[in-house]
Order: C-alpha cells, then sequence, then structure tokens
C-alpha cells in the first residue's frame, strides 16, 4: 500500500493501534491524524519521524516554559 492507496477511514483498523492507544502506521503520512473517536481531538503517527519530532519539540517547550515560570 502507497500512499495514494491509502484511505482516511484506515487509522480505525485495529491493526494500526498498539495496546489500543498508540497510532502507528507507516502509510499515513498525516502529523496528527485523528483519535478513534474524533470527538477525542488528535494523536501522534507513531510510525512517522516527523510526528514524534513534533512531540519532542511540544514537550521540551512546556518543559522549559514550566522551568523559566518555576524560577521566577
Amino acid at each position: 500500500m502507497n500512499q495514494h492507496e491509502f484511505k482516511n477511514e484506515d487509522y480505525l483498523d485495529p491493526k494500526y493501534w498498539i495496546l489500543g492507544i498508540f497510532y502507528f502506521n507507516k502509510n499515513d503520512k498525516r502529523i496528527f491524524p485523528p483519535k478513534r473517536i474524533k470527538q477525542m481531538g488528535w494523536t501522534v503517527n507513531f510510525a512517522n519521524p516527523t510526528s514524534v519530532f513534533a512531540l519532542i519539540a511540544v514537550l521540551a517547550i512546556i518543559y522549559i516554559i514550566a522551568n523559566y515560570i518555576k524560577s521566577l
């Protein structure tokens, strides 16, 4: 399956969810695909390196801001 064959609803397939909560699909190029229940928001596609980098960047920013506030 290549990117052109990926269907938006393929992310609902249980084979792409590790332990039911971690989304891992190499064919899905989206950085933040929706969760299984769309009303719950988005998740990270752990098979996409850009997604993992974005998650680490967000966590680093939160850590830096928290330490800055704590030092005030």
